[in-house]
């Protein structure tokens, strides 16, 4: 009952939701957030003026964030102004974070990357990579021919 609650309410908060989509556990998306088939949620909050791109089969750990927005410290103000400086995210097909990641503003994830839990990513990540930490850095590769086979067969999760 709580999923297809969490799922209707993302459904009608998001720019675009296409089929498949589950959300599992509270989670808040903007009105410039584009989920794509099959996407997983287990509670992400995305926040920020920036538009939020996810991709098919997306699946998230718990506590997730994604942010559009950061404050403008080159500004006329010290420590920061009253500007954001927005910039968007995009997620490709097949991404998997882990709990608690947070994605900053401005950072694409290649398709089929994992974020190991509790990463902080502050820059691209390329396909097929392997990233945590924080800042959140490769290192490690899926195997990118059993990545193919699998696209291939259509063998989804």
């Amino acid at each position: 009952m709580r999923t297809a609650v969490f799922t209707a309410v993302v459904r009608h908060t998001a720019a675009q939701t296409d089929e498949g989509c589950r959300v599992n556990h509270y989670s808040k998306v903007t009105k410039k957030t584009y989920i794509h088939d099959h996407a997983n949620f287990n509670g992400i909050k995305i926040t920020g003026a920036g538009k939020v791109i996810i991709g098919r089969y997306f699946h998230s750990g718990t506590n997730c964030r994604i942010l559009t927005a950061s404050h403008n410290y080159e500004g006329m103000e010290i420590p920061y102004d009253g500007t954001d400086i927005v910039r968007d995210v995009r997620i490709e097909d097949f991404v998997w974070i882990g709990d608690c990641v947070m994605i900053l503003p401005g950072v694409t994830i290649g398709e089929g990357a994992i974020i190991q839990a509790g990463a902080v990513v502050v820059r691209d990540i390329p396909p097929c990579a392997i990233a945590g930490g924080n800042p959140a850095g490769v290192f490690k590769y899926r195997d990118k021919e059993h990545f193919g086979r699998l696209k291939i067969e259509k063998k989804f999760h």
